[in-house]
Protein backbone atom coordinates (compact mmCIF):
# COMPACT_ATOMS: atom_id res chain seq x y z
CA UNK A 1 0.00 0.00 0.00
CA UNK A 2 3.03 2.39 0.98
CA UNK A 3 4.79 1.43 -2.07
CA UNK A 4 3.21 3.80 -4.88
CA UNK A 5 3.18 6.64 -2.42
CA UNK A 6 6.98 6.60 -1.40
CA UNK A 7 7.32 6.54 -5.56
CA UNK A 8 5.50 9.57 -5.81
CA UNK A 9 6.87 11.14 -2.96
CA UNK A 10 10.39 10.59 -4.93
CA UNK A 11 8.91 11.71 -7.99
CA UNK A 12 7.75 15.35 -6.68
CA UNK A 13 10.53 15.94 -4.17
CA UNK A 14 13.86 14.23 -5.83
CA UNK A 15 12.32 15.13 -9.34
CA UNK A 16 13.30 17.89 -11.42
CA UNK A 17 11.27 17.20 -14.63
CA UNK A 18 8.58 20.13 -15.18
CA UNK A 19 4.78 19.00 -14.76
CA UNK A 20 3.18 18.18 -18.01
CA UNK A 21 6.64 16.56 -19.60
CA UNK A 22 7.23 12.71 -19.20
CA UNK A 23 8.34 11.67 -15.79
CA UNK A 24 12.10 9.87 -15.75
CA UNK A 25 11.23 6.97 -13.33
CA UNK A 26 14.07 5.63 -10.89
CA UNK A 27 14.34 1.94 -11.45
CA UNK A 28 16.97 1.75 -8.83
CA UNK A 29 15.17 3.55 -6.64
CA UNK A 30 11.87 1.61 -7.11
CA UNK A 31 13.72 -1.46 -6.43
CA UNK A 32 14.96 0.04 -2.72
CA UNK A 33 11.64 0.97 -2.60
CA UNK A 34 10.03 -2.78 -3.01
CA UNK A 35 12.89 -4.28 -0.83
CA UNK A 36 12.26 -2.23 2.31
CA UNK A 37 8.57 -2.09 2.11
CA UNK A 38 8.75 -5.71 1.71
CA UNK A 39 11.31 -6.63 4.62
CA UNK A 40 11.24 -4.02 7.26
CA UNK A 41 7.78 -2.50 7.16
CA UNK A 42 6.95 -0.77 10.11
CA UNK A 43 2.95 -0.53 9.53
CA UNK A 44 1.75 -2.94 11.59
CA UNK A 45 3.84 -1.86 14.47
CA UNK A 46 2.51 1.61 13.94
CA UNK A 47 -1.18 0.34 13.79
CA UNK A 48 -0.38 -1.63 16.67
CA UNK A 49 0.46 1.84 18.79
CA UNK A 50 -2.30 3.83 17.66
CA UNK A 51 -4.95 1.60 17.88
CA UNK A 52 -4.56 -0.64 20.90
CA UNK A 53 -2.43 1.77 22.75
CA UNK A 54 -4.39 4.95 21.97
CA UNK A 55 -7.22 4.36 20.20
CA UNK A 56 -10.08 5.62 20.32
CA UNK A 57 -8.46 9.41 19.45
CA UNK A 58 -11.32 11.38 19.91
CA UNK A 59 -10.28 15.08 19.18
CA UNK A 60 -8.91 16.73 22.31
CA UNK A 61 -8.90 13.80 23.98
CA UNK A 62 -6.06 12.79 26.44
CA UNK A 63 -5.88 9.72 23.87
CA UNK A 64 -5.75 11.81 20.77
CA UNK A 65 -2.85 13.68 21.79
CA UNK A 66 -0.63 11.06 23.43
CA UNK A 67 -1.34 9.43 20.38
CA UNK A 68 0.34 12.32 18.45
CA UNK A 69 2.99 12.52 20.52
CA UNK A 70 4.19 9.08 20.34
CA UNK A 71 4.20 9.45 16.57
CA UNK A 72 6.28 12.69 16.52
CA UNK A 73 8.48 10.25 18.84
CA UNK A 74 8.53 7.59 16.33
CA UNK A 75 9.06 9.63 13.39
CA UNK A 76 11.96 11.44 15.48
CA UNK A 77 13.42 8.12 16.05
CA UNK A 78 13.38 7.49 12.26
CA UNK A 79 15.55 10.33 11.95
CA UNK A 80 12.90 12.96 11.11
CA UNK A 81 13.39 16.70 11.82
CA UNK A 82 11.34 19.20 13.35
CA UNK A 83 8.81 17.11 14.71
CA UNK A 84 6.37 18.97 16.91
CA UNK A 85 2.55 19.29 18.24
CA UNK A 86 1.21 22.48 16.06
CA UNK A 87 -1.91 23.53 18.22
CA UNK A 88 -5.03 24.44 16.75
CA UNK A 89 -8.58 26.46 18.44
CA UNK A 90 -10.92 23.86 19.21
CA UNK A 91 -13.83 26.15 20.00
CA UNK A 92 -17.41 26.85 19.00
CA UNK A 93 -18.81 29.19 16.70
CA UNK A 94 -18.74 31.58 18.69
CA UNK A 95 -15.08 31.14 20.10
CA UNK A 96 -15.98 29.43 23.24
CA UNK A 97 -14.29 26.30 24.28
CA UNK A 98 -14.69 23.14 23.04
CA UNK A 99 -14.17 20.38 26.03
CA UNK A 100 -12.07 17.47 25.58
CA UNK A 101 -14.35 14.11 26.45
CA UNK A 102 -13.75 10.47 27.41
CA UNK A 103 -16.07 7.79 27.90
CA UNK A 104 -14.04 5.68 31.00
CA UNK A 105 -17.13 2.88 31.70
CA UNK A 106 -20.15 2.21 30.36
CA UNK A 107 -22.59 -1.07 31.55
CA UNK A 108 -26.53 -1.45 31.01
CA UNK A 109 -29.08 -4.05 31.66
CA UNK A 110 -32.38 -5.10 31.58
CA UNK A 111 -33.90 -5.39 35.11
CA UNK A 112 -37.16 -6.35 34.41
CA UNK A 113 -39.35 -7.97 33.06
CA UNK A 114 -36.25 -10.16 31.98
CA UNK A 115 -32.62 -9.95 32.69
CA UNK A 116 -30.08 -9.27 30.21
CA UNK A 117 -26.92 -7.48 29.50
CA UNK A 118 -27.06 -4.63 26.99
CA UNK A 119 -24.81 -3.63 24.25
CA UNK A 120 -24.45 0.28 23.68
CA UNK A 121 -21.92 3.17 23.08
CA UNK A 122 -22.09 6.40 25.23
CA UNK A 123 -22.57 9.89 23.15
CA UNK A 124 -19.90 11.29 23.12
CA UNK A 125 -19.82 15.12 24.82
CA UNK A 126 -22.30 14.12 26.97
CA UNK A 127 -22.73 13.82 30.57
CA UNK A 128 -22.32 10.93 33.04
CA UNK A 129 -25.17 9.46 35.38
CA UNK A 130 -25.02 10.18 39.16
CA UNK A 131 -23.86 6.81 39.54
CA UNK A 132 -26.18 3.55 38.85
CA UNK A 133 -29.46 4.61 37.91
CA UNK A 134 -32.23 2.10 37.98
CA UNK A 135 -35.59 3.29 36.31
CA UNK A 136 -38.63 2.88 34.23
CA UNK A 137 -38.56 2.79 30.39
CA UNK A 138 -40.59 4.67 27.89
CA UNK A 139 -40.59 5.20 24.36
CA UNK A 140 -41.10 8.59 22.90
CA UNK A 141 -41.62 9.08 19.19
CA UNK A 142 -40.76 12.39 17.72
CA UNK A 143 -42.32 13.69 14.65
CA UNK A 144 -40.50 13.58 11.48
CA UNK A 145 -39.47 16.70 9.97
CA UNK A 146 -41.66 19.03 12.44
CA UNK A 147 -42.43 22.55 12.01
CA UNK A 148 -41.36 24.69 15.18
CA UNK A 149 -45.32 24.25 15.90
CA UNK A 150 -45.92 20.70 14.84
CA UNK A 151 -42.43 19.81 17.93
CA UNK A 152 -43.50 22.53 20.20
CA UNK A 153 -47.61 20.92 20.80
CA UNK A 154 -45.34 17.31 20.70
CA UNK A 155 -43.12 18.18 23.22
CA UNK A 156 -45.90 19.98 25.35
CA UNK A 157 -47.68 16.35 25.00
CA UNK A 158 -44.42 14.32 25.73
CA UNK A 159 -43.12 16.17 28.41
CA UNK A 160 -45.22 14.97 31.45
CA UNK A 161 -44.44 11.16 30.32
CA UNK A 162 -40.99 11.57 31.18
CA UNK A 163 -39.51 12.30 34.20
CA UNK A 164 -37.76 9.92 36.41
CA UNK A 165 -37.78 7.79 33.09
CA UNK A 166 -35.21 6.22 31.03
CA UNK A 167 -36.42 7.48 27.51
CA UNK A 168 -35.93 5.73 24.10
CA UNK A 169 -36.05 8.63 21.29
CA UNK A 170 -37.57 7.27 18.63
CA UNK A 171 -39.09 4.11 16.69
CA UNK A 172 -36.92 0.86 16.48
CA UNK A 173 -35.10 0.67 13.15
CA UNK A 174 -36.65 -2.41 11.40
CA UNK A 175 -33.32 -3.06 10.07
CA UNK A 176 -33.78 -5.30 6.44
CA UNK A 177 -32.29 -8.95 6.31
CA UNK A 178 -29.30 -8.49 3.56
CA UNK A 179 -29.45 -12.40 2.16
CA UNK A 180 -26.66 -11.40 -0.60
CA UNK A 181 -24.27 -8.63 1.08
CA UNK A 182 -23.01 -6.42 -1.46
CA UNK A 183 -18.93 -6.64 -2.06
CA UNK A 184 -17.09 -5.21 0.70
CA UNK A 185 -14.48 -3.65 -2.07
CA UNK A 186 -14.93 -2.85 -5.62
CA UNK A 187 -13.48 -5.08 -8.69
CA UNK A 188 -10.26 -3.88 -10.70
CA UNK A 189 -12.00 -3.97 -13.30
CA UNK A 190 -14.64 -1.12 -12.47
CA UNK A 191 -12.16 0.95 -10.55
CA UNK A 192 -9.66 0.53 -13.91
CA UNK A 193 -13.07 2.06 -15.57
CA UNK A 194 -13.51 4.77 -12.69
CA UNK A 195 -9.37 6.23 -13.39
CA UNK A 196 -9.60 5.79 -17.02
CA UNK A 197 -8.62 9.16 -18.72
CA UNK A 198 -10.64 8.62 -21.76
CA UNK A 199 -14.23 7.71 -19.95
CA UNK A 200 -16.21 10.72 -19.48
CA UNK A 201 -16.58 11.89 -15.66
CA UNK A 202 -19.43 10.46 -13.96
CA UNK A 203 -22.34 12.76 -12.91
CA UNK A 204 -22.13 13.98 -8.93
CA UNK A 205 -19.57 15.61 -6.74
CA UNK A 206 -16.19 14.41 -6.69
CA UNK A 207 -16.28 13.67 -10.59
CA UNK A 208 -13.85 10.91 -12.36
CA UNK A 209 -12.42 10.17 -8.70
CA UNK A 210 -15.49 9.36 -7.05
CA UNK A 211 -18.13 11.69 -6.26
CA UNK A 212 -21.15 11.47 -3.66
CA UNK A 213 -23.59 11.84 -4.98
CA UNK A 214 -25.77 15.12 -6.71
CA UNK A 215 -25.80 18.29 -4.90
CA UNK A 216 -28.42 18.03 -1.54
CA UNK A 217 -31.64 18.69 -1.13
CA UNK A 218 -33.08 21.92 -0.05
CA UNK A 219 -34.34 22.43 3.18
CA UNK A 220 -37.80 23.37 3.79
CA UNK A 221 -37.74 26.81 5.19
CA UNK A 222 -40.75 25.77 7.51
CA UNK A 223 -38.75 22.28 8.69
CA UNK A 224 -36.58 22.31 11.31
CA UNK A 225 -32.86 20.87 10.50
CA UNK A 226 -32.67 17.63 12.25
CA UNK A 227 -29.93 19.45 14.71
CA UNK A 228 -32.73 21.78 15.59
CA UNK A 229 -34.96 19.28 16.49
CA UNK A 230 -33.04 17.35 18.21
CA UNK A 231 -31.60 20.22 20.77
CA UNK A 232 -34.79 20.97 21.35
CA UNK A 233 -35.93 17.43 22.14
CA UNK A 234 -32.49 17.40 24.60
CA UNK A 235 -33.64 20.62 26.61
CA UNK A 236 -37.00 18.91 26.93
CA UNK A 237 -35.71 15.52 28.27
CA UNK A 238 -33.36 17.79 30.68
CA UNK A 239 -36.18 20.05 31.83
CA UNK A 240 -38.64 17.45 32.14
CA UNK A 241 -35.94 15.86 34.69
CA UNK A 242 -35.25 12.52 32.16
CA UNK A 243 -32.67 10.39 33.81
CA UNK A 244 -30.80 8.94 30.31
CA UNK A 245 -31.24 9.65 26.80
CA UNK A 246 -31.16 6.01 25.06
CA UNK A 247 -30.97 6.42 21.00
CA UNK A 248 -31.23 3.32 17.93
CA UNK A 249 -28.17 2.30 16.14
CA UNK A 250 -29.98 1.18 13.08
CA UNK A 251 -27.45 -0.87 12.05
CA UNK A 252 -27.31 -4.63 11.24
CA UNK A 253 -25.42 -7.54 13.32
CA UNK A 254 -24.83 -5.25 16.18
CA UNK A 255 -23.26 -3.11 14.53
CA UNK A 256 -22.97 0.58 16.70
CA UNK A 257 -21.82 4.45 15.37
CA UNK A 258 -22.31 6.35 18.49
CA UNK A 259 -21.11 10.35 17.56
CA UNK A 260 -21.50 13.24 19.28
CA UNK A 261 -23.84 15.64 21.00
CA UNK A 262 -23.37 18.57 18.56
CA UNK A 263 -23.59 21.42 21.60
CA UNK A 264 -20.08 19.80 22.69
CA UNK A 265 -21.68 20.96 25.68
CA UNK A 266 -22.30 18.13 28.20
CA UNK A 267 -24.98 21.25 30.25
CA UNK A 268 -27.53 20.84 27.17
CA UNK A 269 -27.46 17.08 26.71
CA UNK A 270 -28.93 14.55 29.04
CA UNK A 271 -26.35 11.49 29.70
CA UNK A 272 -26.89 9.31 26.06
CA UNK A 273 -26.60 5.75 24.85
CA UNK A 274 -26.53 4.33 21.41
CA UNK A 275 -27.96 0.77 22.18
CA UNK A 276 -27.33 -1.81 19.45
CA UNK A 277 -30.51 -2.13 17.08
CA UNK A 278 -31.23 -5.64 18.98
CA UNK A 279 -31.32 -4.33 21.99
CA UNK A 280 -33.69 -1.44 21.62
CA UNK A 281 -35.78 -3.27 19.54
CA UNK A 282 -36.10 -5.82 21.81
CA UNK A 283 -37.05 -2.86 24.57
CA UNK A 284 -39.38 -1.08 22.49
CA UNK A 285 -41.07 -4.30 21.28
CA UNK A 286 -41.86 -5.29 25.24
CA UNK A 287 -43.28 -1.84 26.10
CA UNK A 288 -45.32 -1.80 22.95
CA UNK A 289 -47.43 -4.40 23.99
CA UNK A 290 -47.83 -3.18 27.40
CA UNK A 291 -45.12 -4.52 29.38
CA UNK A 292 -43.41 -2.19 31.92
CA UNK A 293 -39.76 -2.72 31.41
CA UNK A 294 -36.91 -1.37 34.23
CA UNK A 295 -33.55 -0.88 32.96
CA UNK A 296 -30.33 -0.01 34.16
CA UNK A 297 -27.17 2.20 33.20
CA UNK A 298 -24.06 3.37 34.86
CA UNK A 299 -21.81 5.68 32.86
CA UNK A 300 -19.02 7.38 33.87
CA UNK A 301 -17.42 10.09 31.39
CA UNK A 302 -14.37 12.98 31.86
CA UNK A 303 -14.18 15.94 30.55
CA UNK A 304 -11.14 18.06 29.89
CA UNK A 305 -10.04 21.27 29.56
CA UNK A 306 -10.84 22.45 26.26
CA UNK A 307 -10.15 24.84 23.43
CA UNK A 308 -6.83 23.61 22.07
CA UNK A 309 -6.30 20.33 20.17
CA UNK A 310 -3.18 19.48 17.56
CA UNK A 311 -1.68 18.37 14.14
CA UNK A 312 1.58 16.26 14.60
CA UNK A 313 4.08 17.19 12.29
CA UNK A 314 7.47 15.70 11.27
CA UNK A 315 9.51 16.30 8.39
CA UNK A 316 12.21 15.09 5.91
CA UNK A 317 14.81 17.76 4.95
CA UNK A 318 15.11 19.30 1.41
CA UNK A 319 18.78 19.73 -0.20
CA UNK A 320 18.46 22.61 -2.37
CA UNK A 321 14.78 23.35 -2.59
CA UNK A 322 14.37 22.81 1.09
CA UNK A 323 12.18 26.21 1.03
CA UNK A 324 9.74 23.74 -1.06
CA UNK A 325 7.33 21.47 0.33
CA UNK A 326 5.41 18.24 -0.44
CA UNK A 327 3.33 17.34 2.31
CA UNK A 328 1.05 13.83 2.90
CA UNK A 329 -0.84 12.56 5.63
CA UNK A 330 -4.09 11.60 7.15
CA UNK A 331 -6.46 12.66 10.27
CA UNK A 332 -5.35 11.14 13.56
CA UNK A 333 -8.62 11.94 15.62
CA UNK A 334 -11.36 9.06 15.56
CA UNK A 335 -14.61 8.29 17.18
CA UNK A 336 -14.24 6.58 20.55
CA UNK A 337 -17.02 3.31 19.52
CA UNK A 338 -13.73 1.48 18.56
CA UNK A 339 -10.22 2.20 18.42
CA UNK A 340 -10.47 3.66 14.66
CA UNK A 341 -8.46 1.35 12.46
CA UNK A 342 -10.11 2.19 9.83
CA UNK A 343 -10.49 5.85 10.15
CA UNK A 344 -8.02 6.29 9.78
CA UNK A 345 -5.31 5.22 11.72
CA UNK A 346 -4.61 3.18 8.60
CA UNK A 347 -3.97 6.11 6.85
CA UNK A 348 -1.70 7.63 9.23
CA UNK A 349 0.34 4.50 9.27
CA UNK A 350 0.82 4.29 5.43
CA UNK A 351 1.99 7.37 5.10
CA UNK A 352 4.44 7.52 8.59
CA UNK A 353 5.46 4.23 6.00
CA UNK A 354 5.79 6.46 2.86
CA UNK A 355 8.15 9.12 4.18
CA UNK A 356 10.11 6.21 6.27
CA UNK A 357 10.94 4.39 3.37
CA UNK A 358 12.11 7.42 1.99
CA UNK A 359 14.46 8.04 4.85
CA UNK A 360 15.68 4.29 5.29
CA UNK A 361 16.54 3.82 1.85
CA UNK A 362 18.96 6.75 1.63
CA UNK A 363 17.03 9.21 -0.86
CA UNK A 364 18.10 12.90 -0.37
CA UNK A 365 15.00 14.91 -1.25
CA UNK A 366 15.69 18.16 -3.12
CA UNK A 367 12.50 19.53 -1.28
CA UNK A 368 11.18 19.08 1.96
CA UNK A 369 8.98 16.06 3.05
CA UNK A 370 6.32 17.31 5.47
CA UNK A 371 4.09 14.75 7.51
CA UNK A 372 0.86 16.18 9.01
CA UNK A 373 -1.57 13.83 11.00
CA UNK A 374 -4.58 16.01 11.54
CA UNK A 375 -6.61 16.57 14.31
CA UNK A 376 -10.41 17.26 13.99
CA UNK A 377 -11.16 15.34 10.72
CA UNK A 378 -14.28 14.32 12.51
CA UNK A 379 -15.74 17.62 13.66
CA UNK A 380 -15.50 19.11 10.06
CA UNK A 381 -11.48 19.29 9.06
CA UNK A 382 -10.90 21.31 11.53
CA UNK A 383 -7.19 20.99 12.10
CA UNK A 384 -6.44 20.79 8.84
CA UNK A 385 -8.41 23.76 7.65
CA UNK A 386 -6.49 25.69 10.75
CA UNK A 387 -3.26 24.48 9.20
CA UNK A 388 -4.38 25.75 5.70
CA UNK A 389 -5.22 29.02 7.88
CA UNK A 390 -2.00 29.52 9.75
CA UNK A 391 0.75 28.63 6.77
CA UNK A 392 -1.11 29.11 2.99
CA UNK A 393 -3.05 31.89 3.96
CA UNK A 394 -6.78 31.75 1.49
CA UNK A 395 -7.48 32.13 -1.78
CA UNK A 396 -7.83 35.52 -1.81
CA UNK A 397 -5.14 36.57 0.37
CA UNK A 398 -2.08 33.94 0.04
CA UNK A 399 0.25 34.11 2.58
CA UNK A 400 4.31 33.56 1.13
CA UNK A 401 4.52 29.66 1.96
CA UNK A 402 1.85 28.93 -0.33
CA UNK A 403 4.27 30.01 -3.19
CA UNK A 404 6.68 27.06 -2.30
CA UNK A 405 3.94 24.72 -1.89
CA UNK A 406 4.02 21.65 -4.17
CA UNK A 407 1.22 18.99 -3.23
CA UNK A 408 -0.62 17.44 -0.95
CA UNK A 409 -1.30 13.58 -0.71
CA UNK A 410 -4.19 12.45 1.97
CA UNK A 411 -4.98 8.57 2.28
CA UNK A 412 -8.44 8.06 3.95
CA UNK A 413 -9.84 5.50 2.04
CA UNK A 414 -9.78 2.25 4.89
CA UNK A 415 -7.91 -1.02 4.30
CA UNK A 416 -6.72 -2.56 1.69
CA UNK A 417 -4.39 -1.49 -1.64
CA UNK A 418 -3.93 1.64 -2.75
CA UNK A 419 -5.21 1.16 -6.18
CA UNK A 420 -6.20 4.89 -8.00
CA UNK A 421 -6.13 8.35 -6.68
CA UNK A 422 -8.39 11.42 -6.95
CA UNK A 423 -6.71 14.11 -8.04
CA UNK A 424 -7.95 17.66 -7.55
CA UNK A 425 -6.23 19.48 -9.91
CA UNK A 426 -5.46 19.90 -13.73
CA UNK A 427 -5.08 17.02 -15.58
CA UNK A 428 -1.53 17.50 -16.37
CA UNK A 429 -0.90 16.53 -12.51
CA UNK A 430 -3.03 12.74 -12.97
CA UNK A 431 -0.75 12.50 -16.42
CA UNK A 432 2.52 12.82 -13.95
CA UNK A 433 0.94 10.14 -11.57
CA UNK A 434 -0.31 8.10 -13.61
CA UNK A 435 3.48 7.36 -15.07
CA UNK A 436 4.84 6.92 -11.31
CA UNK A 437 2.18 4.52 -9.94
CA UNK A 438 2.45 2.22 -13.23
CA UNK A 439 5.30 0.24 -11.93
CA UNK A 440 3.50 -0.69 -8.89
CA UNK A 441 0.43 -1.35 -10.69
CA UNK A 442 0.89 -4.94 -8.78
Amino acid sequence: MSKILVAVLVGLAVGTTPAGTSEKIDADINAKIRVEADKNSQIMQTMHYLTDVYGPRLTASPNHKAAAEWAIKQMSDWGFKNGHLEPWPFVNADGSPRPGWVNERFSGFIVSPTKDSLVGEVLAWTPSTKGTVTAAAVNIVPPTSPTKEELTRWIAETTPTVKGRIVLVGRSVAVAVSVTPPALRRSDEDLRKQFDPSAPPPEGRGGRGGGRGGPPQAQDPARLTAQAADAAINAMLMNAGAAIRVNDAGRDHGQIRAFQNRAYDITKAPPTVVLRNEDYGRIARILGDGTPVTLEFTIVNQTYLGGTSYNAIAEIPGTDKADEVVMLGGHLDSWHAATGATDNAIGCAVMMEAARILQAIGVKPRRTIRVALWGGEEQGLLGSKAYVREHFGTAENPKPEFAKFNGYFNVDSGTGRIRGASVFGPPQTAAVLREIFKPFGD
